[in-house]
């Protein structure tokens, strides 16, 4: 037998094809696989019974004075009113202050920005600010906005600090949705004459505004939970009015269950687990209305 004959075949890259252990690697392929579906079970079989446990608690409490009542001290008169509205307000503000900012962010960095050194460490800041616990942002948001600016605990500086934390979720997300939109478009309509405004203005962003959606659901979802940083800048645990300025002090939804959660006696912790299925209600509403703007800007732009 020649020597060509004995020869392994061998890959475009110079490596002999079958060298290795090929049953052995797809033994442990298969096997990390399984690995991977039994955690991802076992995550979603806790959740299953998390959910279960929570509504099972707080069935007895579900009730229409839940959502129009006034805090008290007595479980069977107590409701989230001043909470949900002060969520509506904090949530309405963060919204307002960070989608431009963290829009145009991204429309800079990936349409105008040069690609150099400051712009790589720029985007690799942003990328480890999204990692960053919110309860860092709290104090942050304490130093800077309730002392240093001299806001209070007002729902403005809540406001602000959501909005910081959230901020990197929105440029992160919007960056890709802008990156993902074909170089093509662009040069065709450079080709047509079109300003680099014009191009970003009526093409980019219609194409990209999806994915931007897709980013503003993770940041709401995200904010409408958070805790620690309000209670860093002041959310109140126990309001009996309803804010009417983002001067006036607050409450929110996240904080009405953390007080009543730590309250003795299993009447308030109906009342903490009825407030959770509030809670996940006005998030998926928030949620499905994004949804709906999502899957109507991507109907549109099918051609």
């Amino acid at each position: 037998m020649s020597a060509q004959a004995s020869a392994k075949p061998m890959s475009p890259a110079g490596v002999a094809v079958g060298s290795g252990n090929l049953a052995g690697r797809q033994a442990v392929s298969r096997l990390m696989t399984w690995v991977l579906f039994g955690a991802t079970g076992f995550a979603v079989v806790v959740l299953i019974v998390l959910l279960l446990t929570v509504f099972t608690d707080a069935l007895p409490w579900l009730q229409p004075g839940l959502v129009r009542n006034m805090p008290s001290r007595r479980a069977e008169s107590a409701g989230l009113f001043p909470a949900l509205i002060g969520t509506m307000w904090l949530i309405g503000f963060t919204a307002i202050l960070a989608f431009p900012i963290g829009v145009a962010s991204a429309i800079y960095l990936e349409e105008y920005a040069p690609k150099n050194r400051w712009t790589r460490f720029l985007a690799v800041n942003i990328q480890n600010l999204a990692g960053v616990p919110s309860v860092v942002y709290g104090l942050l948001g304490l130093a800077v906005f309730v002392v240093g600016i001299n806001l209070g605990r007002s729902i403005l500086s809540g406001a602000l600090t959501m909005a910081l934390l959230i901020l990197p979720v929105v440029i992160i997300a919007s960056r890709e949705a802008i990156r993902a939109v074909p170089s093509s478009l662009r040069e065709a309509a450079y080709g047509l004459g079109a300003t680099q405004w014009q191009v970003t203005r009526s093409h980019v962003l219609p194409l990209a505004f999806p994915g931007i959606l897709t980013g503003i659901i993770l940041s709401i979802s995200r904010a409408l939970g958070e805790t620690a940083p309000l209670i860093v800048v002041g959310a109140s645990a126990y309001v009996t009015f309803t804010p009417n300025g983002i001067l006036d002090k607050y409450t929110v939804l996240p904080m009405q269950i953390y007080e009543w959660s730590r309250r003795p006696g299993d009447d308030f912790q109906g009342l903490a687990a009825a407030a959770i299925v509030v809670l996940l209600v006005l998030l998926l509403l928030l949620n499905a209305v994004a949804i709906y703007l999502r899957a109507r800007a991507a109907s549109r732009m099918r051609w």
